[in-house]
């Protein structure tokens, strides 16, 4: 039987929406592109979903840069980790926050947005819950840090799960500030969590690094009953799992995800590591200032997008890798002067740039498969291959964002293994060969995608 009361904002009819809804707050016949359904009560629906999901996502980031602020205050708090193993407890949820990516694409088709939003929310609570546990006692075994470090990859799975589910909220005209929209917002995950570590963990008593999970048990809740009480599942929401297949066929594919790691695998590796980097190279220096590169990334993000969108996603995407380039350089060149304000300079152009290059890359997936289906002598589009180019976009998403997020994992470690300088060296490669790439494969006269103005 329908009902609308559970699913209509106030005011709405089902009459002016022609929506059914069931219990559950399932909606059985959204469809944005239709007009008077969209202006009437669909634009509001659509909000609201949209910055619930936001709320989990924004957590599930945070989730994933609490351990970069953990790990420096551990000697604080008497543990005796040596530097290796303190930059696996960074990069642990890198590695599992790539499975999870992965594995949460299909989970909204699946159980539904508003119940997976739920769901993933209220299981952020364990890795908080065994943060607070394990940091509280000094005696707490590496094993077992390493483990509750890799659930705070859960986090990661936070992002897929909430753009797939905003993703058929929308319609075409207006998905893409939507997306960029949501995924800004949950970026600044990152920067609250970096903002406020530092503050609560600090007490008159002395540090208190349990309170750095704690934080998280309250918030969790509260998405969690707002999930339930405000948002809602569509029955139009269908998994594509065969193209996932279909994109891993695909050389584009590993391009864009090789270029993927370069900007997000950046952002959220540095965003990471910024704290024990800076608590190395200048102990003097107050950690309250790590956040403001994160917060830059995610504020420029949607900046990126918009750039990509009127200068084409190849061309911004090579800007953004020239100066991540300049900024790995200038770190490599300048680390020995100990300059602080060069050194958050320089960082701070690698985290902007990082934070662009999130936008610019997504704007080349669908155009790299589009111009698949472009005729190179007329310049005209095949209808067959358009459906086609866009169920290989629509998996390449999946894939080159959880290879992207491996990005988290590498770049903690390649410090542990190179040293900081060396660690640099090694960026400033990739740096130069995601240039190369992106010139060879999507600009480069003759290229098979520079007709279509990638």
């Amino acid at each position: 039987m329908s009902t609308t009361a559970d699913a209509l904002p106030r005011g709405a009819t089902a009459a002016d929406a022609h929506l059914e809804t069931k219990p559950g707050r399932w909606i059985t016949n959204w469809n944005p592109e239709k007009t008077a359904q969209w202006e009437s009560v669909g634009k509001r629906i659509a909000r609201r979903n949209l910055i619930w999901s936001m709320f989990a996502e924004f957590l599930g980031f945070a989730m994933m840069g609490v351990w970069g602020m953990v790990v420096p205050r551990l000697p604080d708090a008497g543990f005796t980790f040596t530097a290796d193993e303190r930059f696996w407890l960074i990069a642990a949820p890198g590695l599992t926050g790539a499975l999870m990516r992965f594995l949460y694409t299909f989970t909204v088709p699946v159980v539904g947005g508003r119940n997976w939003t739920i769901a993933s929310a209220l299981l952020l609570m364990i890795p908080s819950a065994g943060l607070a546990y394990a940091v509280s006692d000094p005696s707490t075994p590496f094993w077992l840090l390493i483990i509750i470090a890799s659930l705070a990859g859960l986090g990661a799975g936070n992002f897929t799960s909430s753009m797939v589910n905003i993703s058929f909220f929308y319609p075409e005209r207006v998905k893409g500030a939507a997306l960029g929209l949501n995924a800004s917002g949950g970026n600044l995950g990152v920067a609250w969590v970096q903002f406020t570590v530092p503050i609560v963990i600090i007490t008159a008593g002395g540090l208190a690094l349990d309170r750095a999970g704690l934080i998280f048990i309250p918030l969790c809740l509260i998405a969690a009953m707002g999930a339930f009480f405000f948002m809602n599942n569509l029955t139009c929401a269908r998994a594509d799992i065969k193209s996932f297949g279909l994109a891993l066929a695909e050389k584009n594919t590993f391009i864009i995800a090789w270029l993927y790691i370069g900007t997000f695998g950046s952002y959220i590796g540095y965003a990471n590591t910024f704290a024990t980097l800076l608590k190395s190279e200048f102990p003097e220096v107050s950690m309250k200032v790590v956040f403001v590169g994160a917060l830059l990334g995610a504020l420029v993000r949607p900046i990126g997008g918009w750039l990509a969108d009127r200068y084409g996603g190849a061309r911004m995407t090579m800007i953004v890798f020239t100066l991540m380039c300049i900024g790995s350089l200038g770190l490599v060149l300048t680390l020995e002067q100990l300059n602080f304000p060069l050194f958050l300079g320089l960082f701070l152009l690698l985290f902007v740039a990082a934070g662009m290059g999130n936008g610019t890359v997504y704007r080349m997936i669908p155009a790299a498969f589009r111009a698949r289906a472009m005729d190179p002598e007329t310049g005209q589009l095949d209808p067959a291959k358009l459906v086609s180019a866009r169920r290989l976009a629509g998996g390449c998403i999946g894939v080159a964002g959880a290879i992207g997020s491996l990005g988290a994992f590498f770049i903690p470690r390649v410090f542990a293994e190179a040293g900081i300088v060396g660690g640099f060296g090694v960026f400033l490669g990739c740096y130069a060969s995601m240039l190369f790439m992106t010139w060879y494969f999507y600009l480069r006269r003759g290229s098979p995608m520079s007709i279509a103005n990638v």
